[in-house]
């Protein structure tokens, strides 16, 4: 049984793949026990999978997952988790962002008894100022909106002992938001503070759209304070019109009339409001609908590098 595991989930990265598995290979060559190296092919349209195969063809260490169909990046690594079979489970992504050459730090804080070691990113290169503001507000919100104390500057890069990973693993939720889930579940953590690289090569695979979808889980899967929030801003609105309301009311007293677009500011208010509400309670309906259905988290079409009958854990 392997020592150590490493997901590594891939979606359109033939540029950089080759690359990525060197660098891993080098690095894992060098630390203190035997290794697997998992990657899991998120339904990728390229020649992912053709790499992927000769990788696993030329390479013992090489186990790979190929998806049906494109699940998501949170999917995929939950994939990872579920085949993983090392005591301590590595998750970076194929982009050569998050530096392999951090793993043997995070081996040696989980050595000296830490289960969770995340990477924490002192400084982020190659990305845009725009996506360095909204990363900043965003760790600031989701800390602030959730009970849970999530480290800022965090990503999924990380080690986690494997007893950790099955915990994680038992949790059954389609909307999954795995940093939030590592975060909730305790146990010993600490952090390992990095550079974060430019992307090695190709585009990035989380646009504006996919990061906004990935903030929402996280909110709503920690957290039920966008209903209260709901709840206070309504109680809000009401006392305003109410005070609107006494307002129109003195002007009609002393003879001056607010006309009507007071009342049909008033109206609009209300009804933005009562949309916003309606909005966030569907959010949440959305998610028992997804959870009540039962449909599998991932299908996989085929595995490669596996030994031979191995069954490994499957949703």
């Amino acid at each position: 049984m392997p020592v150590y595991s490493v997901i590594v989930p891939c979606y359109n990265e033939e540029a950089v793949l080759q690359e990525t598995h060197r660098r891993l290979t080098r690095v894992l060559r060098g630390m203190d026990g035997d290794y697997e190296i998992i990657y899991v092919n998120d339904g990728s349209r390229d020649a992912t999978a053709a790499i992927l195969n000769d990788l696993a063809a030329e390479d013992a260490c090489v186990r790979v997952v190929h998806f049906a169909r494109n699940g998501g990046h949170q999917i995929a690594v939950t994939a990872g988790l579920d085949y993983a079979a090392g005591d301590a489970i590595v998750i970076i992504d194929a982009d050569l962002q998050d530096p392999p050459e951090v793993i043997p730090e995070m081996a040696s804080r989980w050595r000296s008894g830490a289960q969770v070691v995340y990477g924490q990113r002192k400084k982020r290169d190659g990305e845009s100022a725009f996506k360095k503001v909204t990363a900043f507000v965003y760790y600031r919100l989701l800390r602030a909106m959730t009970n849970t104390e999530i480290p800022a500057d965090t990503g999924d890069f990380r080690l986690v002992d494997r007893r950790v990973a099955d915990v994680v693993r038992s949790m059954p939720e389609h909307a999954r938001f795995l940093r939030g889930m590592f975060a909730w579940v305790g146990f010993r953590q600490e952090a390992v503070l990095y550079d974060r690289d430019k992307r090695f090569a190709g585009e990035t695979h989380y646009p504006l759209k996919a990061m906004l979808r990935l903030a929402l889980d996280g909110m709503l899967s920690l957290s039920d304070k966008l209903l209260k929030i709901s709840t206070y801003a309504g109680v809000t609105l009401g006392c305003l019109s109410l005070l609107g309301m006494l307002v129109l009311l003195i002007l009609l007293c002393c003879g001056t009339s607010g006309g009507m677009w007071w009342l049909a500011m008033l109206m609009i208010l209300c009804t933005g409001m009562v949309l916003t509400a309606m909005g966030v309670l569907g959010a949440y309906v959305s998610r028992i609908y997804d959870e009540t259905r039962g449909r599998p988290l991932y299908i996989v079409a085929e595995t490669r590098g596996f030994p031979e009958g191995s069954k490994p854990f499957i949703r």
